[in-house]
């Protein structure tokens, strides 16, 4: 379940799209930290992802993270899937994910093994103001040995221009608790 935790964690950190009136192509590089509530291990991870417009209602977008954590236990994961997106009012719109997930382990003394599985999401993305953009969601991931988890999430991301904007963002789930910042360059409507 511990390894189920830390995949959700981090991914609902990593992926996602961008409120009506703004770019669905960009390039994301962000950091992670990773605290478990009920056992003492904690981690951090970087990660690259991307989103690259189809429609104006649909993107596909993908995401590497890697991350160490206590004890040298290593992670790999990769999530490829695509959105849509719809207006709500002006300023808020309603996004929903589908995606696949891999994710690798190196645990010392055990080896190596992998998992896979699909996750979705739902959420909303708000311009509080032409730089300012509020976000909030619910994600769930399901992996086939590892079991299943929902991790809910909000962030604030700041637009330094048109092409780069920086972002903070929490999530919260069951056993784990993750923040994260990212910085992204994006590629014009």
């Amino acid at each position: 379940m511990w390894r189920l935790c830390m995949v959700t964690a981090l991914l609902s950190l990593s992926v996602t799209a961008v409120a009506e009136g703004l770019d669905y192509s960009y390039v994301q590089a962000s950091y992670s930290q990773v605290e478990f509530d009920e056992i003492d291990v904690d981690g951090d991870g970087f990660g690259i992802s991307g989103s690259f417009a189809l429609t104006d209602r649909f993107a596909v977008f993908g995401g590497y993270q890697m991350a160490d954590f206590d004890f040298d236990v290593e992670s790999d994961t990769v999530e490829l899937g695509g959105l849509f997106h719809a207006p709500i009012s002006d300023t808020v719109d309603l996004v929903t994910s589908l995606s696949y997930v891999s994710v690798e382990f190196d645990v010392p003394g055990i080896g190596s093994f992998d998992d896979d599985g699909f996750g979705v999401g739902v959420g909303l993305r708000a311009m509080a103001s032409p730089q300012l953009e509020l976000n909030g969601g619910v994600s769930y991931v399901d992996l086939n040995d590892s079991g299943d988890d929902t991790t809910f999430g909000a962030g604030i991301r700041y637009y330094f221009t048109e092409s780069f904007s920086a972002g903070l963002g929490g999530s919260w789930g069951d056993d784990a608790s993750s923040y994260g910042l990212s910085g992204r360059i994006s590629f014009g409507n």
